[in-house]
Order: C-alpha cells, then structure tokens, then sequence
C-alpha cells in the first residue's frame, strides 16, 4: 500500500503527459492532497469546482434510479484532458481522483489504466 504522497508522485512521474493531480474529498469540496499544477493552474480551485461535477452526475443517477457506480468522468478540453475517478477502495468513500492530462502526449487508455493501478494502491 502507498501513501498519498507516494501515489500522487507516482501519477505525475508514470502516467504521460500527466501535469497535475488531486485526491479530492467531494463531500466537503476539499483537495486532501496536490502535486502539479503552478500559478496558471489552481488545484483547489480546479478540486472545488469537480466537486460539483461529481455531485451533479450522482444525482442524476439518482434521480434516473441508475443503480450503476461511476468509474470515471473525462472531461476533454482542446488541450487538456481532466480525468475524474471517484475511489471504490476501503476508505475511499466520498473521495475522488483528478488528474489534468497534457491532451498532445496522453494516452487516454494507458493513463486510465495507470490511475486504477495507483488507486488500487493508494491507501486513505
């Protein structure tokens, strides 16, 4: 098991094309821990404001009465790609992983598979 420190490096340091990462508690809106990112890129911000996207999704799914769990939000932008996955993992209730992705050197599936290899990982 890997500490947050740990695994947030790692998202940065294994995963291409990776700028920043947040592991973010969506009932509070609060960034449990950062790495990336700089001044042209605030990551609390950036963590407050997935909060809602991350809240507004499962109510939709509530209010559909959709009984399946989101795995993954990916939000694409011209040159970046926001990947959200909410932490299935013992602990991990409530709390969800951002990462900002370089869209010219990611690769959309590797990264995905890389964050769930890091998540299984992680250890809250």
């Amino acid at each position: 098991m890997a500490n947050l420190e740990t695994s947030l490096k790692e998202c940065l340091s294994s995963i291409d094309g990776a700028t920043a990462v947040a592991l973010v508690d969506y009932t509070s809106g609060m960034a449990l821990g950062t790495l990336g990112g700089g001044k042209d890129f605030n990551l609390e911000v950036a963590a407050a404001g997935n909060t809602d996207v991350v809240r507004s999704k499962l109510r939709t799914m509530e209010h559909l009465g959709l009984k399946d769990e989101i795995e993954d939000i990916l939000i694409t932008l011209s040159s970046q790609y926001h990947m959200i996955r909410l932490l299935k993992g013992r602990g991990g209730n409530g709390l969800f992983l951002y990462l900002v992705l370089d869209a010219g050197r990611a690769n959309l599936a590797m990264a995905r598979h890389q964050l769930r290899r890091i998540e299984n990982e992680l250890e809250v």
